[in-house]
């Protein structure tokens, strides 16, 4: 299992869009992947349980990959986030 604190940049936080940008992303891995965020966790291939974590611009999450391909699905979902989730 492979953890990383990262923080959300782009200017409307897990809404719609980069929700499904960034579960686009999970998807391509065997690996589990999702995050925690204050007192919960997410599902980072579920569009519904990353819009349900209602983060915004400028908060922090946990990225949490556990599986045969871990270390490269975080670097995605980083790079991803880093990216600005396809906004």
């Amino acid at each position: 299992m492979v953890k990383k604190t990262v923080t959300i940049k782009n200017v409307t936080g897990l809404t719609l869009k980069p929700a499904e940008h960034l579960s686009k992303v999970a998807l391509r891995y065997k690996s589990h992947t999702g995050f925690e965020y204050k007192d919960g966790s997410a599902n980072a291939k579920s569009i519904l349980s990353i819009l349900a974590s209602g983060v915004r611009q400028g908060e922090e999450i946990t990225l949490i990959c556990s599986g045969k391909d871990e270390n490269e699905a975080m670097d995605a979902l980083i790079q991803a986030i880093e990216e600005g989730l396809g906004e």
